[in-house]
This record gives C-alpha cells, structure tokens and sequence, in this order.
C-alpha cells in the first residue's frame, strides 16, 4: 500500500463574521463609561491625610512602624481602610462614609486605573516606610 498526498486548492475565503452586540447597546458609549472615573456605591475611592487622625478622641497609630500622621483614607461601599506609608493596612469601623465623603469633598484629585497604581503613585506602597512626606 503506497500512501499518495493530495493537495487541493480551495480558492473560497471564509466568510468574516462580525460581532453582534445586544439590542441597544452601543460600543462607543460603552467605551465611554469604562474611562469614566468611578463613581456610585460600588467605586473604590482614596484620600490622603497628611495630618494626625483621632478617632473617639485616641489618636491613630501604625501597629508596624508606630506613625501617628500621615496616613491614606480608602473607602469602598461602607466600608474605611487606613493605610500607612509602610503598607500596613486595616479596617477602620470608627470612620464611616459620610466621614470619607466629608475628607474628600474637594474638587482637586487624581483618578487612577486601579487602587495598585494609586498606592503607588501617592508613595503608600511601602517604598517610602518610616518617612513623613508631608
């Protein structure tokens, strides 16, 4: 048995098939809320505070490194994290939203892609560790 390769040409492109997208929707809309800046319950917000904070009266103090200012307000749905420009971080159930909105009421701020990238941006991913920029 002698095995004999045979090549065919087929001259027929395949015919291209384009997206389909559900009814009333638009891409270039879509697109223009995904470079919207987040916003709504659901956005993860930050906001430096560069002096000490106190909470009930006590004032707040980094359990790594022992700093008392300079610290980064992180709010996502009811929820307040204080970070340290060591990178310690931790739930805050004494700072509530309205206090988070209240800190961050004015109109000069950053957006960023995501929180990583802010973190590193504003120096709070703990390369700057035991330093008080502000």
């Amino acid at each position: 048995m002698k095995l004999v390769l045979r090549i065919t040409e087929r001259t027929t492109e395949p015919t291209p098939v384009l997206p389909v997208f559900p009814v009333g929707t638009d891409p270039l809309l879509g697109l223009q809320n995904e470079i919207q800046p987040a916003d709504g319950p659901g956005a993860t917000r930050c906001v430096s505070h560069p002096h000490e904070l106190a909470l009930g009266g006590i004032p707040v103090m980094c359990s790594d490194c022992r700093a008392r200012r300079d610290w980064l307000l992180i709010n996502h749905g009811r929820n307040v994290w204080v970070r340290c420009r060591c990178g310690n971080q931790w739930l805050e159930p004494e700072v509530s939203r309205s206090d988070f909105d209240a800190l961050i009421a004015s109109p000069y701020g950053t957006p960023y892609p995501s929180v990583e990238e802010g973190l590193v941006a504003l120096g709070f991913d703990g390369v700057f560790a035991g330093i008080y920029l502000a």
